[in-house]
């Protein structure tokens, strides 16, 4: 059972199949783990009902959080470090003025709350994914990761053909960085355990939605039985020598 078919009309179900989508692309040989988003802000800084969480933290996703997400991209960075695979972070810190956040503004009756300014602690990643020495890290600005920011150019420079895209929220960032990295002919997989969204239906429909046209939604278990496959040190030509050497283990 797929994590969206209790929200799916009939008549979606019958369309989309009549008309071919869903069919997978595969894995790539050569990918980047991505982590979008995953800071203070968006998890708040315990395991606590959503509804308490976003008294404090008003962008938080709650419990789903540290519950199911934290922990499965836990087990996915583990593999890929132990590949020296290259991972990728992103945050969204903003002037304390929210000039940056452009007409993002408008759409919250909270955005004058000092909760996601420069310097903060909610633009940290959590503790328990901490990036580390090596590591890449990307500040943007907008949804995707790839508006207004090198990212391209470093995947371009790694030769990484695909990426394991994990982080939040489902319906939002990871959703345009997905999209995005389609556009610029990346294979994605997303483990769904790995992305979640303070929104429950926004969540099973972003999901069904990326999986019917643009990438390849499967499970934790999956993406780790596939990553625990590849060769280790695919990428150590590509980084300077230090990094692979500070990854070996």
């Amino acid at each position: 059972m797929a994590i969206w078919d209790d929200v799916l009309t009939e008549r979606d179900r019958q369309v989309f199949a009549a008309a071919g989508w869903g069919a997978r692309a595969g894995f790539g040989e050569r990918p980047a783990v991505m982590v979008i988003d995953v800071n203070y802000n968006f998890c708040g800084d315990r395991a606590e009902p959503i509804l308490e969480s976003i008294k404090r933290w008003r962008f938080s996703c709650g419990e789903v959080a540290w519950t199911t997400g934290i922990p499965a991209i836990r087990r996915i960075l583990d593999v890929a470090r132990r590949k020296r695979l290259p991972v990728i972070y992103t945050t969204n810190p903003r002037r304390p003025d929210g000039f940056d956040l452009g007409v993002w503004y408008a759409k919250s009756s909270r955005s004058r709350e000092e909760v996601d300014v420069r310097g903060h602690r909610g633009n940290e990643i959590v503790a328990e994914i901490a990036p580390e020495p090596g590591d890449i890290f990307i500040e943007k600005r907008k949804p995707s990761a790839f508006f207004g920011t090198p990212l391209m150019s470093h995947l371009t420079m790694l030769r990484a053909d695909s990426l394991i895209l994990t982080g939040t929220t489902t319906s939002g960032c990871v959703r345009a960085t997905a999209v995005d990295a389609l556009s610029y002919d990346l294979k994605v997989t997303i483990p769904q355990e790995a992305v979640f969204d303070r929104g429950e239906v926004s969540h099973k429909i972003a999901l069904f939605d990326l999986h019917m046209k643009y990438v390849d939604v499967t499970d934790t278990e999956e993406v780790l039985t596939y990553l625990d496959g590849l060769e280790a040190g695919l990428f150590d030509d590509r980084f300077p020598p230090a990094r692979a050497r500070a990854g070996a283990r």
